[in-house]
C-alpha cells in the first residue's frame, strides 16, 4: 500500500505539474496579455505603451522564469523602485516595500493578486470554495441514496415492468444536460406566470443562508443529472450478482427474498458504484460552472468563468490548480476504497 501511495502521489505531482503549465502558457499567450494590460490601465493603449506597461510588470521576462516565480521555485520579480514606484511580484498594495517576501508562489501557498476582485486569490478561493462545498455537499446527500435505492430495485428483478420503469427513467435523467433541466426547472418551479412560485430562481440569497426555498432548484438540477448515471450502474452490477452462483445457493438453503438481498448481494454489488461514486465530484466541480452561473451562486464555478472572461490570470491558474488536485485526489481515494471493499484485490 505504501508504494501504491508514493507511486500514485508522484504521477499526481507530475500530472499537476504539466496541466499547471500547460494552463500558464495559455493563459499568458500575447493577445492575453495585451488584453490584461488594457483591462488594468485604459483599452486605447497603443502597442507601445502596451509593451512598456508589460514590461514595467514583470510579464516581458522569458515563460520559463515567470512559471518559476509562479510556483515559487525562482525569487518573485521586482522593479527597479529607481524608475517609480515600488511594484513586484510579491508586493502587494498597501504592502510597505520591505516587507514583501523574496519567495510567493504556489509553494509558499500563495496564489496571488487577483487584479479583477482586488484582493488575495487565497481568500477569495477559500470564499468561493466553501460556498461550493456546501451544494456539492446537498447534491450528494440527495443523489446518492436516491441513486442507489433506484439502481437496487431495478436490479434485484431484471426484466420485470419495475425494472424497465426505472431504467427508462436513469436514461432520461442522464439524457438531459443541466442547463436544460435547470431552465425548465425555473420556467416551472420560480415563474410567477402559473400563479404560483414555489421556488426562487436565484441562489443568491443562498449565499448568506441556504433555505429549502433558494437551494432546492439548484440542488435538484444538479443531482438529477448525475442520479441516472449511478443508478444505471448500480442496476447492472446487482443484477449481475444476483446471477451469481453464492446467490443461487443462499435461495436453495431456505432464505428470504429479502435476506438474500440484504445480506448477501448488497455488499458485494456496491463495490462498482463506489468509484463511480467517487468520480461524481470531479463531476460535481464542473457542473457547478453552469449550475452556478444560472442560479447566479457565486461560488467556484461562478468564480472560473469570471477569472477567464476577464482575463484574471492568477485566479484562473489557482482555479484550475484546485480542479486538477480535486479531480487526483478523489481518484486515489476511489482506488483504495475499492481495494478496502473488495477484499480479492491486493495492492503490494
Amino acid at each position: 500500500m505504501g508504494r501504491f501511495l508514493l507511486g500514485r502521489l508522484s504521477i499526481m505531482a507530475l500530472t499537476v505539474l504539466c496541466l499547471t503549465f500547460v494552463v500558464f502558457y495559455l493563459t499568458n499567450l500575447p493577445p492575453s496579455l495585451e488584453k490584461m494590460a488594457k483591462t488594468q490601465v485604459n483599452t486605447r493603449m497603443s502597442d507601445a505603451e502596451v509593451a512598456a506597461w508589460l514590461d514595467q510588470n514583470g510579464y516581458a521576462q522569458p515563460l520559463l522564469v515567470r512559471y518559476g516565480e509562479w510556483l515559487g521555485a525562482l525569487p518573485g520579480w521586482r522593479a527597479d523602485s529607481t524608475s517609480g514606484p515600488p511594484a513586484g511580484k510579491c508586493l502587494r498594495p498597501k504592502m510597505p516595500a520591505n516587507e514583501a517576501p523574496q519567495f510567493c508562489g504556489v509553494l509558499q501557498g500563495d496564489f496571488g493578486y487577483s487584479t479583477v476582485f482586488r484582493g488575495s486569490v487565497n481568500d477569495i478561493i477559500a470564499t468561493r470554495l466553501s460556498l461550493t462545498g456546501w451544494l456539492m455537499l446537498c447534491v450528494m446527500v440527495v443523489m446518492v441514496p436516491l441513486a442507489l435505492i433506484i439502481g437496487v430495485l431495478a436490479g434485484m428483478r431484471e426484466g420485470s415492468p419495475l425494472d424497465r420503469i426505472l431504467s427508462t427513467v436513469s436514461i432520461a435523467t442522464t439524457a438531459v444536460p443541466e442547463y436544460v433541466s435547470g431552465v425548465v426547472f425555473i420556467a416551472v418551479f420560480a415563474s410567477s406566470a402559473g400563479g404560483l412560485q414555489w421556488f426562487k430562481g436565484s441562489a443568491a440569497t443562498a449565499m448568506d443562508s441556504i433555505t429549502f426555498e433558494n437551494f432546492t432548484l439548484p440542488v435538484a438540477t444538479m443531482a438529477l443529472y448525475g442520479m441516472g448515471y449511478i443508478a444505471r450502474m448500480t442496476r447492472a452490477s446487482m443484477a449481475e450478482v444476483m446471477t451469481s452462483q453464492y446467490i443461487r445457493t443462499a435461495h436453495l438453503k431456505g432464505l428470504s427474498f429479502s435476506a438474500v438481498v440484504l445480506k448477501h448481494a448488497l455488499r458485494n454489488a456496491l463495490i462498482a458504484p463506489f468509484t463511480v461514486i467517487m468520480l461524481q465530484f470531479p463531476w460535481l466541480l464542473t457542473g457547478v460552472v453552469i449550475v452556478e452561473s444560472l442560479f447566479n451562486y457565486k461560488g467556484f464555478g461562478w468564480t472560473l468563468v469570471q477569472a477567464a472572461n476577464n482575463n484574471d490570470i492568477d485566479l484562473l491558474l489557482a482555479c484550475s490548480t484546485i480542479a486538477v488536485l480535486i479531480v487526483l485526489l478523489t481518484q486515489i481515494i476511489s482506488d483504495i476504497g475499492y481495494v478496502y471493499l473488495n477484499p480479492r484485490l491486493r495492492l503490494r
